[in-house]
């Protein structure tokens, strides 16, 4: 090879892999949210792709119900996506044992989140994070503000003045006090039991006691949400037992009832089916001066395909997920599911707003069955749905409950034997 030859070949390299560098990297989202695949087109990806110049960024969902299966066996054939949104707990840390899901404890993105929010993408010993958190769902009570006002009924603070608010809204007979029933089960522990349960527990300090065996269903603070619950049924209007999800929804939007137990992502729904004001509450505590618990469950996070082409592409696209900025869009877009990260976001959805200033009040926790305690047989979230469901039906008591739930969660828990 000649020496004008061998330059010319050089220059051509040189030119060609410079080319090949100033390609954009093209990053592929896997998500169960197809619901919301026009906020990610036209919204969050733009931001990202603004900021980040030379990363392009595809959201391809699958059907929520298909996900799992879809996604595992794209991982099992190597052809999943850069970034895994993530659901919480167990199938995403089975996601994580198996060798699928990256470890993003160091990234700095995580440096922007509570124990409490990094909790349902964390190993069982809480070292090791396999997601980034990106939004949870909290829980309280929305009402219809026309029916407290025109009542002359004022927000209860405490569970004496909620039970006040129902036998007014009952005695006037104008509206069902509370909408919700007990054919769907979940309906009962997740807007009941769970929702209400945090105040007697005292929110993390009960849910971890009872991962560690120290404090049992049987305690005083695991009966008592169900002594509360068993007196909702005489509220929940005729056939309630016979109600489903869907018509508890209904029910409330309609304007037939006051109070509907809830959760926040009902918050961008009902705004679009209601012709009244709405608010929200949170849920009362046993005596006036109580530090409140709030139920702001870890919902969906975010993390990187372990064999990723691209891991530091997906290391800065996780890095933005951990930012102010994408915590604001995220929220503002979607009005219901809130930002985990620590930092200040100021809501336009003026519901929306009502639930997350909650925090600033009140103490977070996530649902008492969800790390760890449902791996077993029998599990103890469907478990609580059927306890829920029959203590507010009258069917069981709440002490017969506790025991029930107790001895399913020993006869497989070991901290709990």
């Amino acid at each position: 090879m000649t020496k004008h030859t061998f330059t010319a070949t050089l220059l051509a390299t040189t030119m060609l892999t410079g080319a090949a560098m100033a390609e954009d990297v093209t990053l592929t989202i896997e998500s169960w949210r197809n619901d919301d695949l026009a906020i990610w087109q036209d919204k969050i990806i733009p931001a990202f792709e603004t900021e980040n110049p030379g990363i392009k960024v595809k959201f391809t969902p699958s059907a929520p119900a298909e996900y799992n299966a879809v996604l595992n066996s794209k991982l099992d054939a190597g052809s999943a996506g850069d970034i895994i949104t993530c659901r919480p707990f167990d199938a995403s840390l089975a996601l994580f044992d198996a060798g699928h899901l990256a470890d993003v404890t160091g990234i700095d993105g995580m440096k922007n989140f509570s124990n409490v929010a990094k909790s349902g993408w964390s190993t069982d010993d809480a070292a090791t994070q396999f997601c980034v958190p990106m939004a949870s769902v909290i829980h309280g009570f929305i009402y219809n503000k026309d029916a407290f006002k025109e009542l002359g009924i004022e927000v209860p603070k405490t569970e004496a003045d909620f039970f006040a608010a129902l036998d007014t809204i009952k005695a006037d007979g104008s509206y069902i006090p509370m909408s919700m029933g007990t054919n769907d089960q979940w309906e009962a522990a997740t807007m009941g039991y769970n929702n209400i349960g945090p105040n007697y527990w005292k929110g993390e300090e009960g849910r971890l006691a009872l991962l560690s065996g120290e404090q049992k269903l049987t305690d005083e603070a695991w009966v008592a949400p169900y002594r509360q619950l068993a007196k909702w049924g005489a509220y929940l209007g005729d056939g309630f037992e016979a109600q489903t999800y869907p018509d508890s929804q209904n029910i409330f939007t309609l304007g037939r009832a006051a109070i509907y137990p809830a959760g926040s992502w009902e918050v961008s729904g009902f705004n679009n089916l209601v012709d009244f004001e709405m608010g929200a509450f949170y849920p009362p505590v046993q005596a006036a001066g109580d530090t409140c618990y709030i139920s702001d469950h870890t919902d969906i996070g975010i993390g990187m395909n372990a064999k990723t082409a691209h891991p530091e592409a997906a290391e800065t696209f996780l890095n933005w997920v951990g930012t102010e900025a994408f915590a604001s869009l995220y929220a503002n877009a979607l009005p219901g599911f809130f930002p985990l990260s620590n930092g200040e976001v100021t809501l336009e959805d003026p519901l929306a707003q009502e639930f997350i200033s909650w925090r600033g009040e009140c103490e977070s926790t996530i649902r008492s069955t969800y790390q760890v305690l449902s791996r077993g047989t029998p599990n103890l979230e469907n478990e609580t749905w059927n306890a829920s469901a029959q203590v507010i039906k009258g069917e069981e008591a709440p002490e017969a409950a506790g025991k029930r739930l107790q001895e399913g969660l020993a006869s497989w828990y070991e901290p709990q034997q």
